[in-house]
């Protein structure tokens, strides 16, 4: 499978809650992810947005720029206005040699909100998903036109949540809108990582690798708490320290021959999982299941 690793910052600042990591300069997060073994980081409030500013910070550690989140509001606008709005973000990956971009639809969304439960997140009405489907292929098309490509990233608390949401997305838009296939996000939503990975490895642009702790996972289930309740409780963390079998996550996509990032992503709070330690033993598990085993020897007869 022809892979490059990378991380995202959330492992050393958290832009959904802010208070985590706060005092952790960018330098830092940049050194600790190239002494980690990574190749590339993702976008992150810390990080300029020009991009001559950025690219010799980058190179400086000798980090790509993965990619980077954009909130789609297309529920709200036209694609016309949404184009307009993502230019400055569009231009800097652009600048910046990226190949997929990272949306996600979130209005009305919840996970930014410590007060609202997961379970009034929003839902999209049988007359939205026809509209909403067809502004997502117009604006992945030109995307595509202008040299890019769309990675749609399924999230708790928004609109496409859930496997079944994630599955009639991707039945419903054409081969334009790609997907972003994050494992902790689909699981924490009761979906199989697995089987999502082998039924759309064909749309998959990018993959967002979070871990659970299953005991955490089943208490902010049960209370039906808030999205950042969930992650200060320590529901998320890293490759190989959780319940997700990478493995089998892994391996579709090596059928289907994916060529693109694995990005290890974990909302903690660094004061409780060091940002270094973490981000090495995500790396590390990773490296090892995205490696394929060589073939066995045949086992030689005797003489």
């Amino acid at each position: 499978m022809n892979v490059r690793l990378g991380i995202n910052p959330l492992t050393w600042s958290n832009d959904d809650l802010p208070r985590l990591g706060a005092e952790v300069p960018l330098q830092t997060c940049l050194a600790e992810a190239a002494e980690a073994g990574y190749a590339g980081v993702e976008l992150g409030s810390k990080f300029p947005r020009d991009a001559t500013v950025l690219a010799p910070l980058l190179a400086q550690h000798g980090l790509a720029l993965v990619s980077g989140w954009y909130s789609l509001r297309l529920l709200e606008r036209d694609v016309d206005a949404e184009w307009e709005s993502m230019q400055p973000h569009f231009r800097l990956l652009r600048a910046l040699g990226c190949e997929v971009m990272v949306c996600c639809e979130v209005s009305g969304a919840v996970h930014g909100n410590m007060d609202t439960r997961l379970s009034l997140r929003p839902q999209l009405a049988p007359a939205q998903c026809a509209p909403f489907a067809s502004r997502l292929e117009r604006l992945a098309r030109r995307m595509r036109e202008h040299g890019m490509r769309m990675a749609y990233h399924h999230h708790m608390g928004t609109v496409i949540q859930t496997e079944a949401e994630i599955d009639r997305l991707m039945e419903t838009c054409d081969p334009a809108v790609e997907l972003l296939l994050d494992t902790g996000h689909l699981l924490f939503a009761g979906g199989e990582p697995a089987r999502a990975a082998a039924r759309h490895a064909a749309r998959i642009a990018h993959v967002h690798c979070k871990d659970l702790r299953a005991a955490v996972l089943r208490r902010s289930l049960n209370r039906d708490t808030s999205f950042l309740d969930a992650v200060l409780a320590g529901v998320f963390t890293v490759p190989g320290d959780g319940c997700i079998d990478y493995a089998a996550v892994l391996a579709p996509l090596r059928e289907h021959g994916y060529r693109g990032w694995l990005v290890v992503e974990a909302e903690q709070d660094p004061s409780v999982a060091p940002s270094l330690a973490y981000a090495r033993k995500g790396y590390e598990h990773l490296r090892v299941m995205a490696t394929p085993s060589p073939p066995r020897s045949p086992p030689s007869r005797p003489a």
